[in-house]
């Protein structure tokens, strides 16, 4: 009888479910997208509850539309893999599991203030240096301390040990497994501000800082092991191993099959996230990116360079929601199309503040060069510049701190499909854009470590086992003056941002 693996990838959105057969097909598919809360300007809330009905629903959809077209028996599911939104910050009653308020997104800016105190207080350069990150609201330790500051009773609470905290993994591995199970991955642990990426623990001194509870953590393990077995999940049996967990950039790094030292890729979702593989070191920044962890598999740990910009698709939404100059994000690419170039437009896509390598958390959008000849069209491809430039301004503090010159990237996420965008993307970076086939690797590398967590395969099978299909790739073709252009241009417009 087939087995199959069943990958939960939990965005900001929407959650999506795949379901993989053993040689890493896809067999099914489920999405639902949620809520977004914006109780205040600059603040970014997900209801927990909704984005458990969004798993469900997702996971009944996927289950329902594997096999054969019918449907696939439910003994034939062999584990389940998460992946999921990083850093957006949950609490829940440890008895009851009642969300104890809303989550706090990864693109929350809350905290600045907070962060700015920290600093000013001196204390950056140790959380870098034990963390891997940066003092920003981004990261989920000051989301935390927020909510036991202004969340009545939650501190007490707490400190009584009667409150979990968890990323969005620990709350799904929460709720899959009836609340029997309260863990986390190093990988999603490295992006919280409490975790020391050198010692793989939980730092008792950041703890301290932030007046953190120990209680309230999760249990933090590896990336491919049996965590618990379902219980009470409609259309999952109970008894399936939840068996692999990793932060969606992370997973999409292992999903790009980016093993080795100096890979790298950059996955375009509601932000554009750029990693590279440093190997067992984890590598420090001098230019504004992060340390962080990739996965750990057995005692084996693989860290990474990121590079994180806030908003990439997200600016795709904006210009259909906010201004309706599409009807449908697959519309940009035409109309960008439909110049041929930009007419001086510039357009900085700080709508939630400069991540890496800036990290300026008041920036805010801004569009440059309008002129009575600007059109929607200029616009659009404005807006997919900028979110190629973001890239290019990551690309060279990663060669910087790694010392390695690329030699092509990788890319995958929804904007990755997007011909224009990457064909662009290649010009300003000066080397070879690469997408596969399949450009959802984040649940891909979530069914990848399930599946060697599980024990159905090991890590050294899968490059045999799994062909991604025919690549694409986008070749540099713009001249270096019209690229030193367009750097001098941008360089200018995030300087006034």
């Amino acid at each position: 009888m087939p087995r199959f693996i069943v990958a939960i990838d939990q965005g900001t959105t929407g959650s999506t479910v795949l379901v993989f057969d053993e040689k890493l097909a896809l067999r099914g598919r489920g999405y639902r997208e949620f809520k977004q809360h914006f109780p205040q300007p600059g603040w970014v809330e997900h209801d927990p509850e909704e984005i458990w009905e969004s798993v469900a629903g997702a996971l009944a959809d996927a289950v329902h539309g594997a096999g054969n077209g019918g449907g696939i028996e439910a003994a034939q599911i062999a584990a389940v893999g998460i992946t999921n939104q990083r850093e957006t910050t949950l609490v829940w009653d440890r008895k009851t599991g009642k969300p104890l308020h809303h989550a706090i997104v990864w693109q929350d800016r809350r905290t600045a203030e907070m962060c700015a105190k920290l600093k000013a207080a001196g204390l950056e350069q140790e959380f870098q240096t034990r963390t891997g990150l940066v003092l920003d609201p981004y990261f989920s330790g000051t989301k935390l301390k927020w909510l036991l500051d202004n969340v009545g009773g939650l501190g007490a609470h707490a400190e009584r040990g009667e409150v979990c905290f968890g990323t969005v993994d620990s709350y799904l591995v929460w709720r899959l497994t009836g609340g029997a199970v309260h863990v986390t991955d190093v990988s999603n642990a490295s992006r919280t501000l409490l975790f020391d990426v050198h010692e793989l623990a939980w730092s008792d001194r950041l703890l301290e800082l932030l007046r953190v509870p120990r209680s309230m953590l999760p249990e933090v393990r590896g990336s491919a092991e049996i965590y618990g077995l379902t219980r009470g999940v409609a259309g999952l049996p109970d008894g399936v191993p939840v068996a692999g967990i990793a932060g969606d950039q992370q997973a999409a790094l292992f999903g790009q099959m980016c093993f080795a030292g100096g890979d790298a890729k950059c996955t375009y979702g509601t932000g554009a996230f750029m990693l590279m593989n440093t190997g067992e070191k984890a590598v420090p920044s001098k230019n504004g990116l992060l340390t962080t962890v990739g996965w750990k598999i057995g005692e084996r740990v693989t860290y990474a360079l990121e590079g994180s910009t806030f908003i990439a698709g997200a600016m795709v939404q904006w210009l259909r929601d906010g201004l309706g100059v599409i009807e449908s994000a697959r519309d940009i690419e035409a109309l960008a199309a439909s110049v041929p170039d930009s007419g001086g437009v510039t357009v900085v896509p700080a709508l939630a503040g400069l991540g890496a390598p800036h990290w300026r958390p008041d920036a805010r959008g801004l569009i440059s060069g309008l002129t009575r000849g600007t059109t929607k069209a200029h616009l659009a491809r404005a807006v997919l510049e900028g979110i190629a430039l973001q890239i290019a301004d990551l690309l060279g503090a990663m060669q910087a701190d790694s010392g390695i010159s690329l030699k092509e990237l990788k890319v995958d996420g929804g904007a990755a499909a997007n011909n224009l965008l990457m064909q662009f993307q290649a010009d300003v970076l000066g080397v070879p854009i690469v997408r596969p086939a399949m450009v959802e690797a984040t649940a891909l590398g979530a069914a990848m470590l399930c599946g060697i967590g599980a024990g159905i395969w090991k890590q050294p099978d899968i490059a045999g086992l799994f062909s991604q299909g025919t690549a694409q790739r986008f070749t540099p073709r713009m001249s270096r003056t019209d690229v030193d252009t367009h750097l001098r241009r941008w360089k200018s417009a995030v300087e006034r941002a």
